[in-house]
């Protein structure tokens, strides 16, 4: 097997064909649940592989009139960088992971465009900001511009952390630079592999499907656009409307749970079924009305199903493990909150890591034996116990399975190769003409791509040159600030990076999952600077954030190529969105933690507000870089979670093995990076919605798609899109309006449904 997007594609015919079937719905030993027989009545094929689903859904067809390089493109994507970059920043101290959806992006910038384009007259100056009608290249310019600037910097997050906890207020200027540089080194590694991970069809990119959806409904003619564009209205107007309740005025729709209500003060069930607040429990059959939760992190319309099937059986197991980790009291378990990213002491009390430093900020051995060796609860410690498992078993799982796809990855590395790379490499980057020179009438080429080869490429040397020159503003920064990360530290951390990259990057282009490989970072930092926990900050910073960054620029890249957006048009974007969403993110950071410093600071937060991310960034640095030996080494207390990156390199052998001798046990269809990883997964946030996510899930990615395949090609990521996109236009309405985005909060008077004096759901408040 291999990472695939959707089922197996051998009993499928090719995407041009039409299927007639007079078969039944019984689902023998061999074929695939993903892949059920259609319905007799039907006229199309169920979607059936990457190419398959890249061509039904997307419009392959390009015009090359249309123009992006307009100055409306420029204006409507510099507005909306600076909106998004401080969404972006609010959402990042919100107590829900909630990422700036790129539907909200689009549809806002359509809005805008269709204004300017209907409203301002076409002759003098004015004709600049309206050269003509709104054309799909310059929306796509201008989601990527914001998409690219709505993004909380993670060095904002080390910024946050030495204002919260160290009381160090940074320099400006260099906290500016250490944004730009941060930002822009994934962008360089990225940027070099796009032939490895971006223009195969196999690297699908799941999440981008609907915003693309979207765009073909936007801007092609005839009745079917026009029936999806009604559909998407519709849609976009009900949810933006349902919002205000979940969201303000009748927040027990975040997490509906009838044995909360059942019993209000049984601390057992708080920990287990509740979770409409940050922290409070696993949400087990809570009921979740709430999108912005639902699909806070990823679509569940989106992503395939063989990738939710797994992913269902990582909650499944989660929720069992966490509880038989806690009531057995394992690692002290019941002295420590059920769900928690601090440190603590013994006694269950919060642990004040400033008494354990000196004046240099690295872990003094003595003041350490006065306050004692800290303790993490330990649903933290499964989280990052599963991570490395997950983490480890990706590497394992691709080689075994996908160890072609990658294979140009390292085929490079022979002396001849080398050899004529650098005989053809241009180095007058700056006069590179772009143009590649590839057989177009090659049938193996994705058929995207295909229509891209008429425009200039943004060649390697361009990503090589925006590397070397963050590389050497990341090395002045460091020494600079002084973030004790030596220059040997940071090279390290751009290799680490690097592998990460190749391999990470492919698990999300292909599954629409993306791992958060942050806790082995922290890991190898602190074994390499013991004692350092403001280094180890640095190295993630460098290890990690280079990474999701890569993975943001190859995602919006792919949404040019599915676009037809020129690459250059789409370089420019980036470049400029990432440095001006990383001044932005700066302001918005300090206005944040000025107003609600306290809040940020304590262990449940709020609704509104919550510092579980800096909390946990925090946490890490200390617990890694000051005290890897004392917590993590063998023979310690938590020696088993350096130990489950070792035994994730084996984990997905004995499934590869089964498959290749029983084929029909379908071992194939597990994937077990994801479920491993997800074991760990409901540690932090609000997890109510849960339940609602897989049904959604199972209803879109099997039901739909495999009895309603026409249905489901014309609707599914439409609905998905508009939903999305409702959801954000609302929720950053109430968040400056109501939620204290812009100082203080206005929360909805206190009603039965609206349980402002504790957990939403009415579960017991805990300690």
């Amino acid at each position: 097997m291999s990472l695939t997007a959707a089922g197996d594609i051998r009993e499928h015919p090719v995407p041009s064909e039409k299927v007639f079937s007079t078969s039944d719905k019984s689902i023998d030993g061999t074929s695939d649940i993903e892949t059920a027989i259609v319905d007799a009545d039907s006229e199309e094929s169920v979607l059936s592989d990457e190419r398959d689903i890249a061509t039904r859904i997307i419009s392959v067809d390009d015009d090359p009139s249309l123009n992006p390089w307009t100055f409306r493109a420029f204006f409507i994507g510099l507005g909306l960088s600076t909106f998004g970059g401080v969404l972006a920043e609010i959402y990042y101290f919100k107590p829900q992971t909630v990422l700036v959806s790129l539907m909200f992006l689009a549809v806002m910038s359509y809005v805008l465009g269709i204004f300017m384009e209907t409203f301002i007259p076409r002759r003098g100056f004015l004709r600049y900001l309206n050269p003509g009608p709104f054309n799909k290249k310059e929306n796509a310019f201008i989601v990527i511009m914001a998409s690219a600037s709505a993004t909380s910097a993670l060095g904002t997050e080390v910024l946050a952390v030495q204002r919260l906890y160290y009381n160090i207020t940074p320099n400006a200027g260099a906290s500016v630079f250490l944004l730009f540089s941060s930002q822009l080194l994934g962008y360089g590694i990225g940027g070099m592999m796009r032939g490895i991970l971006l223009y195969p069809s196999k690297m699908l990119y799941p999440g981008v499907l609907p915003l693309l959806s979207m765009f073909d409904a936007l801007y092609e003619g005839g009745m079917a656009a026009r029936k999806k564009l009604r559909v998407f209205y519709m849609v976009f107007a009900a949810i933006f409307i349902w919002e205000l309740f979940p969201e303000w005025m009748f927040p027990l729709l975040t997490g509906f749970s009838i044995i909360c209500l059942a019993a209000p003060n049984n601390a057992a069930v708080s920990r287990v079924f509740g979770g409409s607040n940050g922290n409070e429990g696993l949400g087990l059959l809570s009921i979740c009305f709430d999108w912005q939760y639902i699909s806070g992190g990823m679509n569940p319309m989106t992503i395939p199903l063989k990738e939710q099937f797994s992913n269902f059986l990582g909650y499944l197991l989660c929720m069992v493990v966490f509880v038989a980790v806690y009531y057995n009291n394992i690692w002290k378990a019941q002295n420590f909150p059920f769900l928690s990213q601090l440190l603590f002491y013994e006694n269950g009390t919060q642990y004040n890591q400033t008494l354990i430093l000196n004046s240099n900020y690295e872990v003094d051995p003595t003041l350490l034996a006065e306050q004692g060796i800290p303790y993490y609860s330990s649903t933290w410690i499964v989280y990052l116990l599963t991570s490395n498992l997950g983490l480890a078993a990706t590497f394992t799982h691709l080689l075994l399975w996908n160890r072609d796809d990658l294979r140009s990855a390292w085929s490079w590395m022979t002396p001849s190769s080398i050899k004529q790379m650098w005989a053809n490499f241009d180095w007058k980057f700056w006069k590179a003409d772009g143009m590649r020179k590839q057989e177009v009438d090659d049938e193996n080429i994705d058929p995207h791509y295909k229509q891209m080869l008429k425009y200039p490429d943004a060649p390697n040397s361009w990503y090589l040159v925006v590397f070397i020159v963050a590389f050497i503003i990341s090395l002045v920064v460091i020494y600079k600030t002084n973030s004790t990360l030596p220059w040997w530290g940071f090279i390290i951390s751009l290799l680490l990076a690097t592998i990460s990259i190749l391999f990470f990057g492919a698990l999300a282009a292909i599954t629409g999952l993306s791992f958060i490989i942050q806790p082995f970072v922290q890991m190898i930092g602190g074994y390499l600077h013991t004692g350092k926990p403001v280094a180890n900050m640095y190295f993630v910073l460098y290890g990690y954030n280079t990474v999701s960054q890569a993975q943001l620029l190859l995602r919006d890249l792919k949404i040019a190529q599915y676009a037809k957006l020129p690459p250059r048009a789409a370089f420019t974007a980036q470049i400029i969105g990432t440095l001006l969403g990383a001044v932005l993110n700066f302001i918005m950071m300090n206005s944040i933690i000025d107003n609600q410093r306290e809040i940020l600071l304590s262990v449940q937060g709020t609704n509104i507000w919550s510092g579980q991310q800096p909390q946990q960034y925090n946490s890490q640095a200390i617990a890694w870089g000051g005290l890897s030996h004392e917590l993590f080494s063998a023979g310690q207390r938590y020696q088993w979670v350096p130990w489950a990156y070792l035994v994730g390199l084996f984990v997905p052998v004995p499934f590869w093995v089964v498959h290749k001798f029983w084929p029909r046990l379908r071992a194939d269809y597990l994937y077990t990076p994801i479920i491993a990883y997800f074991i760990g997964w409901l540690c932090v946030g609000i997890n109510s919605s849960i339940l609602s996510y897989f049904a959604i899930a199972f209803l879109s990615q099997w039901w739909l798609r495999t009895r309603y395949p026409s249905w489901f090609a014309k609707y599914n990521y439409i609905i998905g899109a508009a939903l999305d996109g409702g959801t954000q236009v609302m929720v950053f309405i109430l968040s400056f309006a109501v939620q204290g985005a812009g100082g203080t909060s206005h929360l909805f008077p206190a009603w039965w449904g609206a349980n402002q004096g504790g957990n939403y759901d009415h579960c017991a408040m805990l300690n």
